[in-house]
């Protein structure tokens, strides 16, 4: 593991901020003391070149139906990843710590206090390379909630307080297969459950649930496809090798990836 990996990034979390985290959250709180990058995910930011920097609030409370977790969707009228269910977070403001930029694009999204947020850990940079951004995953407890809700509907759909026990229900739990071929783990959230999570968002909650030992025995041959909405087929074509002319849209039918009665809607 490089350097820029494996070192904590400035700003990092004191455990002093968060001593009186409730007894549900402590096996999360100290599982993740000595958790690596690679215990996430399989990408881990490169030293060249150099990664945009990012953070993103995983934010624990409890909610009215027990423990939860902050989830945002994002505008469905957005160019990049349009719908798509993620933690509040995005790139840092120049000398930004992750602690900073996390909370601020929190307040920024929902409304929240950043004043009635706890940090308890700031986990290890993970690397999204399609976009070549680096995000630290920053753990927090939200004592006592205040009213949220979507604050920029040019770049948030939704906001959910999903319970956890709901995340770890095994009815909720499913993999999605993407057109590329690989797979990954996916819940359907929200109030009616018909709200797809997936992606990035997905893999750090099942790393997490896993790592310290919360994940129930689920139906890990339920795989699904990934509905056309969430795919983004430009970058499945550039990936491929595919020339798109401009201003046409790329036909996965035409090009063979998938079957039209097979295509996930």
């Amino acid at each position: 593991m490089s350097d820029a990996a494996s070192s904590p990034s400035p700003g990092r979390a004191e455990p002093e901020r968060a001593r009186d985290l409730p007894d549900w959250l402590l096996p999360l709180r100290d599982g993740v003391a000595e958790i690596q990058a690679e215990d996430l995910s399989g990408f881990v930011p490169p030293a060249d070149p150099p990664p945009r920097e990012g953070a993103v609030l995983v934010l624990f409370g409890d909610g009215p139906e027990g423990p939860d977790l902050l989830l945002t969707e994002r505008a469905h009228t957005m160019r990049s990843q349009p719908g798509q269910v993620s933690f509040p977070g995005g790139s840092l403001d120049g000398d930004e710590t992750a602690v900073e930029g996390a909370l601020r694009e929190a307040e920024e999204e929902t409304g929240l206090d950043p004043e009635r947020i706890e940090v308890f850990a700031e986990l290890p940079r993970l690397w999204l390379p399609p976009r070549n951004f680096a995000v630290a995953p920053v753990l927090a407890y939200w004592r006592d909630p205040d009213p949220i809700g979507v604050v920029n509907t040019r770049e948030v759909h939704a906001v959910f307080r999903e319970p956890l026990d709901d995340l770890l229900d095994p009815a909720h739990r499913f993999s999605v297969r993407h057109p590329l071929g690989w797979a990954g783990p996916g819940w359907m959230i929200g109030p009616d459950k018909d709200v797809l999570l997936w992606g990035f968002t997905a893999g750090i909650i099942s790393r997490l649930f896993d790592y310290v030992g919360w994940t129930r025995p689920w139906n890990t041959d339920d795989v699904r496809g990934l509905p056309d909405q969430h795919i983004e087929w430009h970058r499945v074509a550039k990936f491929l090798g595919i020339e798109v002319p401009e201003g046409e849209d790329f036909d996965p039918v035409a090009a063979g990836l998938v079957d039209e009665e097979d295509r996930p809607r």
